[in-house]
């Protein structure tokens, strides 16, 4: 059996006004066999998933035998700009306030109508009605053709009726008589006869919906904000350093993989690259959420994108394009964005049946009405106001636009969402198990405490000398002392008849001085202080090595994996969020409760295999705890796909950060504690969109049904209902975390 291959296509859509549209275009793509879409209003963007033999084109017309103009997008997760709005769009909306503002103001004023004023109004508005709504009017008859209705069509039909009974009134019905007034009411009221007219309806159903779509274009270009700012973050050019020392430049697209650019100060860093030459500051913080500059020297990685702030460095390319850090940050927050949750699904199919509802509640109006023998104008005023109150906007923008600014708030805070799936995940959540190295620590070996002889040489000196006797060996202990000794960027001597003892350690002669590194069990009969200082190591889960000088022992050295910063707030956030920690490791017991004692973590799990850590979240999962597991390594890819929710470590493997739902691009654990509680607050934002959304139609359209509603004011309220959710969504921009509770004991080094 033949098993066909699937892959992803984004179509940009055009024409898409409300949910309805939304769920019609999917429902039309979902008509090709095994095509899955997912269509997301505040982006225009479908993103189809097809077969290999399904190709571009055929979606594009899929699309457009729907009535919406489509087009694929290339590889490009967003447009550097995102143009709010167009002059046309502009033009339209500056000649239809000139025009309709006189007739609402006359409308609404009887002390302003003089005589034949009635008539002046009808001038003003025809062209509103005609020229003003014509996108309207344009998409009502177009899903007409494809036997659709939108938004549009109930904005076509409100402002048509109100027009045409208006006409009717002056010509034929007695309005058109000189002299004549009309009282203005925020609600609705009847007349005698016919001598009602409507074209204050006529006109401001048009102004408020094109002035409500100008500011809802501009806020929801707003969320998007942070996705076009990381797309806008690679420099269009490269200076590209040859092997004879000549510099040129060049367009971005010439740097290859082992190439060496140079970068000076204020310029953009054009690549994923180590450092060969130079020494400078670096600001990472879009990609990473970093607020301070990163120290970058021979050696250092750095990232492109970010900004260099110090000196002139040379770098050497390790990725470049698409496979930047960059370019995966902007294309996991594009797959975020694109994504539904499943409280918009449920809208969308609700959505699907909306506007057919909405023009039968309108027939129905109508007709009850009519055949209650109430007033023909008071039983149109109750049907247009039906059709022009009636808003599934805000149901298709609800989800869409928190998930834009919330996607975009998280890469700023060096978190990165898979999708809302993963959104919903984390909001779950009770219990996280949290690897060790790598995660929790640093996972490089660092000098924790250095205790010295008292009357000896000093610390400072001991250590220098120490470093100086194992920067021949590559012991990882060994490599922690020179790091240490070196770290203010101080030389260190050579090092003279070095030898290295397996199980012992090194022996050396420097600056004329006999130096040995050695295990602390190698000597007996040490001073006090240094014997205490053993103990105390060992009881930290440090690793204690003895210096040795001219014979004399002069200071123990605990050695140790340090715990990141931050550690232990964010440990502690997350059990203020409700959300139990739990250590997984495959390290010993004594360094794992070390760890867990630091952090305060009851439930330790020690000298655990890949299988074992699987085994572990599925017992967990079988108790009924939600459970996210946290890791940066292979060894951690079973148990990130294993648990309901996967978190990686933007510094760890590839394998692991393709397993994870959730990629923690800060190298603080502090980022786990902000996107949880971001999730929590982004669910809580779209709730309340959807709740506006069903409240605003369960309460309005009744009440449009029993004529307490007049048209005009219909219209400002849907138009005002679609920019609160919006507006809603935007406040997610601008959230922070809480701040840490101070901790009175700083981070220390485990062994």
């Amino acid at each position: 059996m033949r098993v066909r291959t699937t892959v992803t296509t984004d179509l940009r859509v055009s024409g898409m006004t409300c949910a309805a549209c939304v769920r019609r275009v999917e429902k039309r793509l979902a008509e090709l066999a095994d095509v899955h879409a997912t269509v997301n209003l505040a982006t225009g963007i479908a993103r189809v998933t097809h077969p290999r033999e399904t190709g571009a084109e055929d979606l594009v017309r899929q699309v457009e035998s729907a009535g919406y103009p489509a087009t694929a997008v290339g590889e490009e997760p967003a447009p550097k700009e995102t143009p709010t709005e167009g002059p046309a769009e502009r033009h339209r909306l500056a000649v239809t306030a000139v025009l309709s503002l006189p007739v609402i103001a006359l409308s609404m004023v009887p002390a302003w109508q003089f005589t034949h004023w009635q008539w002046l109004c009808f001038v003003l508005a025809a062209p509103v009605v005609v020229w003003s709504a014509h996108p309207f009017h344009a998409a009502a008859v177009r899903g007409l053709r494809h036997s659709s209705a939108s938004m549009d069509t109930l904005v076509s039909l409100g402002v048509t009726a109100s027009f045409l009974w208006s006409a009717y009134a002056l010509f034929f019905g007695g309005a058109g008589e000189p002299g004549m007034r009309m009282p203005f009411s925020f609600l609705p009221s009847a007349s005698d006869g016919v001598a009602h007219i409507y074209l204050e309806a006529a006109v401001a159903v048009p102004l408020f919906v094109l002035l409500g779509r100008a500011l809802e274009r501009r806020a929801k270009a707003g969320t998007g904000a942070a996705l076009r700012a990381l797309a806008g973050l690679a420099p269009a050019e490269v200076t590209l350093r040859a092997a004879d020392g000549t510099e040129r430049t060049a367009p971005l697209a010439e740097l290859a993989v082992g190439q060496v650019f140079v970068v000076r100060p204020g310029e953009r860093v054009a690549g994923d690259g180590v450092v060969v030459h130079g020494r400078s500051a670096l600001d990472t913080s879009l990609m990473t959420g970093e607020s301070k500059p990163v120290e970058v020297a021979p050696g250092s990685p750095v990232l492109g994108g970010a900004v260099n702030s110090g000196g002139t460095v040379r770098v050497r390319a390790t990725a470049v394009g698409s496979e930047t850090q960059l370019a995966r940050i902007a294309r996991l927050v594009a797959d975020a964005q694109a994504g539904k949750a499943r409280v918009q699904r449920v809208a969308d199919r609700v959505a699907g049946g909306f506007v057919p509802a909405v023009l039968a509640v309108a027939v129905t109006v109508l007709g009850f009405w009519t055949g209650a023998g109430a007033d023909p104008q008071a039983a149109l005023t109750a049907a247009v106001a039906v059709l022009v109150v009636a808003c599934p906007c805000a149901l298709g923008l609800a989800t869409p636009t928190a998930l834009l600014a919330a996607t975009g708030r998280g890469a700023r805070l060096g978190v990165l969402i898979s999708g809302p799936r993963a959104l919903e995940a984390l909001r779950r959540i009770d219990t996280v198990v949290l690897d060790k190295t790598g995660t929790l620590t640093t996972g490089r070996m660092t000098v924790a405490r250095c205790v010295v002889r008292e009357g000896g040489i000093g610390e400072a000196e001991v250590l220098r000398l120490a470093a100086a006797a194992e920067k021949p060996a590559e012991h990882p202990l060994g490599r922690a002392l020179v790091a240490h000794a070196t770290r203010g960027g101080e030389d260190l001597p050579a090092a003279e008849e070095f030898t290295a003892v397996p199980g012992r350690g090194v022996t050396a002669r420097v600056e004329g001085r006999k130096v040995e590194v050695c295990a602390a069990s190698a000597l007996a009969g040490l001073p006090a202080e240094l014997t205490e200082a053993v103990s105390r190591a060992e009881a930290g889960a440090l690793t204690p090595v003895l210096i040795v000088v001219d014979g004399r022992p002069e200071a123990v050295a605990g050695i140790g994996d340090a715990v990141r910063g931050g550690a232990y707030r964010a440990v502690d956030r997350l059990r203020r969020l409700g959300i139990r920690p739990v250590l997984a490791t495959g390290d010993v017991p004594g360094t794992a409760r070390a760890v867990a004692a630091e952090l305060r973590i009851a439930e330790v799990h020690a000298r655990l295999t890949p299988e074992d850590k699987a085994r572990l979240v599925a017992g967990l999962r079988a108790r009924g705890r939600r459970v996210a597991v946290v890791g940066d390594g292979v060894n951690d890819t079973i148990a990130l796909a294993s648990a309901d929710l996967g978190i990686a470590m933007g510094s760890g493997t590839d394998a692991a950060i393709g397993a994870a739902d959730i990629t923690l691009v800060r190298r603080d654990l502090a980022a786990l504690a902000d996107a949880a509680a971001l999730a929590r607050r982004t669910l809580a934002t779209i709730r309340a969109n959807l709740v506006w959304a069903f409240a605003y139609n369960a309460l309005l359209i009744p009440t449009a049904a029993t004529g307490r509603l007049n048209p005009m004011v219909a219209a400002a309220a849907m138009s005002l209902s679609s920019l609160l959710v919006v507006l809603n969504s935007l406040r997610l921009r601008a959230w922070t975390p809480a701040p840490p509770r101070p901790h009175r004991n700083g981070p220390r080094s485990i062994g």
